[in-house]
């Protein structure tokens, strides 16, 4: 999603690359010792960025356990739903470098917090089951931003 968006000219932020630390999600504080539950985004950066307003639209793209800490400076939260049958699908596709410690993606973790929907911050749901395209075009219509000519 985030590289599609970059792709189309527009700016898109990868928190999980550009923003993410093992922190606790409470306090922020940062943690020595990485767990999977500890997966946070430096808000003074976040709110940062936000407040630049440079560019039309800004996209934050990934997912972050403290998100209350900074959600209200978003105008709309969008998040991206898939069954469960896709998502292990798309695990299976992944990396394992994807998560920051290397290690084998932890089913039974993702797989509860689909479930439950605890890591998931209350927003606008999109299908993100169709290919990437259809999706990012949905993505740009819910924010009520015109796409732009791919940038490719």
């Amino acid at each position: 999603m985030c590289r599609e968006l970059t792709r189309r000219g527009f700016q898109a932020v990868d928190g999980d690359r550009e923003l993410a630390y093992p922190g606790d999600p409470e306090t922020g504080a940062p943690l020595a010792v990485s767990g999977r539950d500890d997966h946070v985004w430096d808000v003074a950066k976040v709110r940062a960025l936000v407040a630049d307003q440079r560019e039309e639209v800004t996209f934050f793209c990934g997912g972050s356990r403290n998100f209350p800490a900074f959600a209200d400076a978003f105008d709309t939260v969008l998040v991206l739903e898939v069954d469960l049958a896709t998502l292990h699908r798309r695990l299976d596709a992944r990396p394992d470098e994807h998560w920051r410690d290397g290690r084998p993606t932890d089913r039974a973790l993702v797989t509860r917090w689909h479930r439950t929907k605890e890591t998931v911050p209350a927003g606008v749901a999109i299908d993100a089951t169709a290919p990437l395209d259809q999706v990012v075009d949905e993505v740009l219509r819910r924010c009520g931003v015109v796409p732009r000519s791919d940038a490719s």
